[in-house]
């Protein structure tokens, strides 16, 4: 009787640290495909059917959650913020973008709450459009903007610098961004340029690009 009682103990306790270790795989970045896990700290982007930290299975994922494995069972997960040492839940707001067609990191933004899809380029000085961004989005550059003559790939374009009143990407929001409206269509593509990122903090983590508040 008293083995039975030392078996059932050990059964419960086993059960408890299985619990505890659920509670630390965390869900902190989703895309068609694939998540970014934390699992006991340590952060991966992870594809379906890949294995992960701490050999946690991502079954499934969207921009909605994703379905894990772990140990041995299957639960769907929201996205979740992360959280430090334990302590409290941080204030800042954060982006994660996983690489996209190119190979670059690609994200949906807004200029004047009109929307557009970014092409990050951490090379860019400023946020770069060409004149037809700019009609979509409503700026009369040629009104408000300042002259100047750039240098591209293809050769000197001309150019003005306008200053944009808000450009937005996930719940990052930055207010007074300068921009530089190319006459042509060149860039093809908008650029995130260092006039925003220069005014949030990123980095690449596992070929994802986070963005983050500064305060």
């Amino acid at each position: 009787m008293h083995a039975l009682k030392i078996l059932a103990l050990s059964v419960s306790l086993l059960t408890v640290n299985v619990a505890v270790a659920v509670t630390q795989v965390r869900v902190v970045g989703l895309f068609p495909g694939a998540a970014v896990l934390n699992v006991d700290g340590q952060r991966k982007l992870v594809k379906v059917g890949q294995v992960g930290p701490g050999g946690v299975l991502v079954v499934s994922a969207d921009s909605r959650g994703a379905v894990l494995r772990v140990d041995g069972v299957e639960r769907a997960y929201s996205l979740s913020r992360e959280y430090s040492e334990g302590f409290a839940e941080p204030t800042k707001k954060q982006l994660s973008v996983a690489k996209g067609v190119g190979g670059h990191y690609w994200v949906a933004g807004s200029v004047n709450s009109h929307p557009i899809q970014f092409m990050v380029d951490t090379g860019a000085t400023s946020v770069a459009l060409n004149d037809e961004h700019a009609r979509r989005l409503g700026i009369d550059y040629r009104a408000v903007g300042i002259p100047l003559q750039v240098s591209t790939a293809s050769g000197t374009a001309r150019g003005w610098r306008v200053s944009l009143d808000r450009v937005k990407v996930g719940e990052l929001e930055v207010l007074g961004v300068e921009a530089v409206v190319l006459e042509g269509g060149s860039p093809s593509e908008a650029l995130l340029g260092m006039s925003f990122l220069g005014r949030v903090g990123w980095k690449v983590e596992q070929d994802v690009l986070v963005l983050e508040s500064k305060y």
